[in-house]
């Protein structure tokens, strides 16, 4: 019996060592100077698409941060999805932004919205589509800077996507803007910066028209844009990191972000658990050995999800000594914690500390207890619906 657990334990350990030392590498990587962006001429056509459901509080500072970045010959579309609020009227009031509106309430997910707009320029296509989320600032000249980039390599490409941290933010909130920083900042360039592909992350993404014409969005995944990376990789379009385009999304109300996080987690452990196969698959019939890094790179669960996890089988190891298992499996586990522990230190010491205290940092465990339920939920009650998510009026 204690051979058995002994070999169960060492499984384990080396299916837990395999992204701690990814992540740490992306970490490492990011550390050295970043190579400017591949970009080209300016696509003589751009259009935004900003997909929405019920975004009347905050559509019009999306759209304004928008607008002054587009030539005359470029559009800029608000879908309001499933919308019962003022959504598509306070759009209108804006010079230069077109208006459609979607209903079925059937139907109901980004995907859906997305598609709706694809559909609306098939008419009079553009050289470049740009996606937004509707809750989002888009900093200056991102438009510009990932549509060029986007139309010169003929692949899609992702822009940093961040969070603000609220006035006064508790510690949790600023622990949770440090685990997308290193998600969707960090191991991006890390990425980047060793030559490989990247992850879709959401808003901020842009598409020659050529390669998005190619996809359905109307499905209804819990994690859109991260599936549909995948998609693209697997086509042939492996997605570029822009490091100097950014958008920038608002922290919800904690009494809101559960069900939000829930949704997007919950997702994203779906992806993983039925991508990574896929990928690898891929992978080893195209002999393509970025579908190999991408599928590493999707390999890393949530931060929390991966310290819960790191916890409980660690545990479990120095437990199994007691009753006669070698320590080794509990030595393999301490060094990926150190691994992870090392990651996110670089992390937040090289783009992080500036907005985070290391007191603050150091209360990170608390943090991941608070997920554990929305975890555990995932076998009981998952998450897959788009809901408008409340958040705060700065």
């Amino acid at each position: 019996m204690t051979i058995l657990i002994e070999i169960i334990l060492l499984l384990i350990a080396g299916v837990l060592l395999v992204p701690s030392v990814v992540l740490l590498i992306e970490c490492l990587a990011a550390l050295f100077p970043f190579p400017a962006d591949t970009i080209g001429e300016r696509p003589s056509s751009i259009a935004v698409l900003v997909p929405a459901h019920n975004e009347s509080a905050g559509i019009a500072r999306t759209l304004k941060s928008i607008l002054p970045q587009l030539n005359s010959g470029d559009r800029l579309i608000t879908i309001a999805d499933n919308c019962t609020d003022e959504t598509a009227a306070i759009a209108r009031k804006l010079e230069g932004v077109s208006v459609i509106e979607r209903e079925n309430p059937d139907l109901r997910g980004k995907g859906y919205a997305v598609d709706f707009g694809l559909r609306y320029l098939e008419s009079q296509p553009p050289d470049v589509v740009v996606m937004v989320d509707a809750d989002c600032i888009v900093e200056e000249n991102t438009i510009d800077r990932i549509a060029r980039v986007a139309w010169k390599n003929t692949r899609p490409v992702q822009g940093i996507y961040l969070m603000d941290v609220p006035p006064n933010p508790t510690p949790k909130d600023a622990v949770s803007a440090l685990a997308l920083v290193v998600k969707n900042s960090v191991r991006q360039v890390g990425l980047a910066r060793l030559g490989l592909p990247c992850l879709l992350t959401g808003s901020g993404m842009a598409f020659p028209w050529e390669i998005i014409n190619q996809v359905s969005f109307a499905n209804s995944k819990t994690v859109d844009d991260m599936q549909l990376g995948l998609d693209l990789a697997i086509a042939g379009y492996p997605p570029l990191h822009c490091h100097s385009g950014q958008v920038t999304g608002r922290l919800m109300e904690q009494q809101f972000a559960k069900s939000q996080r829930s949704r997007w987690e919950h997702g994203h452990i779906e992806t993983i658990l039925t991508e990574t196969p896929r990928l690898l698959r891929a992978a080893f019939r195209q002999k393509r050995w970025d579908l190999v890094a991408i599928a590493l790179e999707l390999f890393i669960p949530p931060l929390s999800l991966f310290l819960i996890f790191w916890l409980f089988a660690t545990g479990s190891a120095l437990l199994a000594t007691t009753i006669g298992v070698s320590f080794i499996p509990f030595i393999i586990f301490a060094w990926v914690g150190i691994l992870i522990f090392l990651a996110i230190f670089i992390a937040w010491a090289k783009f992080g500390r500036n907005n985070i205290s290391l007191v603050t940092l150091l209360s990170a465990p608390f943090y991941v207890l608070w997920k554990f339920p929305l975890y555990l939920a995932f076998f009981f009650q998952r998450q897959s619906r788009w809901t408008k998510t409340e958040r705060d009026a700065g």
